[in-house]
């Protein structure tokens, strides 16, 4: 039996030669050989063991929002997590999300049951998976702050949980950045709060998001990590950065620490662009600009 055929043998969904630029907020990329839709474990394990038999390479999609894809596109299967991936549920002040939910969405049930300790990650655009992966952070707070635990499969096909000590959450960095494995969902411990305060601080920083963030263009949020004693935008824009455009893809003038994709930008356009500050800024402030976002693919 072929690939597709024990995917279709199991009614998992998948489609061919996926445009990755509809899957990313970049809005850039090119095709994936395949894209597996899975709504359960044992489908997300089906898969895997399908990929494994037929020696497809895969790699676990969130929302797209830390990823910058070839322009050639991905070789394999990228996997997306729906269905069951995707609840939320709350047992008084603690609230599991799966990983394929998104981060928003965890925040706006966390505002309706009056549950505060997630106000600093309203508008971060990522996945609950790809925050837990990245150490997701904005205004003062991180994932690490609120989290219990998280349960992830394993390469050998088992279910694992590990308690927030053994995350090693660190800044944009966890365990699964090395071991390979895959979250599943996460469990966060909130503490009640009054509504009107919850909405009050996620209105602040959703507003501080759209007036310093250039939201209207679409781009991977910040493109560096903060390097040592100072920020990855104000050395970009010190050094004149600001506006400064290859092909598509510009230094916002809005705010240096973001690329942005002004029409029709490819992947080499913002390496190149990358390429291009990491150079001017360590030439002239000594300071070595190390990429946050992912770029993937061939």
């Amino acid at each position: 039996m072929n690939f597709t055929d024990t995917l279709s043998n199991s009614n998992i969904a998948y489609t061919l030669n996926e445009p990755m630029s509809a899957h990313t907020t970049f809005k850039i990329g090119g095709a994936a050989d395949i894209m597996i839709t899975v709504q359960s474990i044992d489908e997300l394990k089906t898969a895997l063991s399908a990929c494994k038999d037929s020696d497809v390479p895969f790699m676990i999609l969130g929302n797209g929002s830390n990823l910058l894809v070839s322009d050639d596109g991905i070789e394999g299967a990228v996997i997306l997590l729906d269905g069951d991936f995707k609840a939320i549920t709350v047992d008084g002040e603690t609230v599991t999300a799966g990983a394929g939910a998104k981060l928003s969405k965890l925040c706006t049930v966390a505002l309706d049951e009056e549950l505060s300790g997630l106000e600093f990650a309203y508008g971060i655009p990522g996945s609950v998976g790809g925050a837990m992966y990245m150490n997701a952070g904005a205004y003062g707070g991180e994932m690490k702050d609120v989290a219990l635990s998280v349960t992830a499969l394993t390469a050998d096909g088992e279910v694992k949980e590990y308690s927030l000590e053994e995350l090693n959450l660190g800044y944009r960095t966890s365990i699964f950045k090395t071991n390979g494995e895959i979250i599943l969902f996460s469990k966060y411990q909130l503490h009640k709060g009054e509504r009107s305060a919850i909405k009050a601080q996620m209105d602040d920083v959703m507003n501080r998001r759209k007036t310093k963030q250039p939201l209207e263009y679409p781009s991977a949020g910040s493109v560096f990590k903060r390097p040592e004693g100072a920020f990855a935008g104000t050395l970009i824009e010190q050094c004149g950065l600001k506006g400064r455009t290859v092909g598509g893809a510009q230094v916002s003038e809005k705010h240096a620490g973001f690329i942005i994709n002004v029409g029709g930008a490819t992947c080499d356009d913002v390496m190149n662009l990358v390429k291009l500050v990491q150079d001017v800024v360590k030439t002239e402030t000594g300071y070595f600009l190390e990429r946050e976002i992912i770029r993937t693919g061939r």
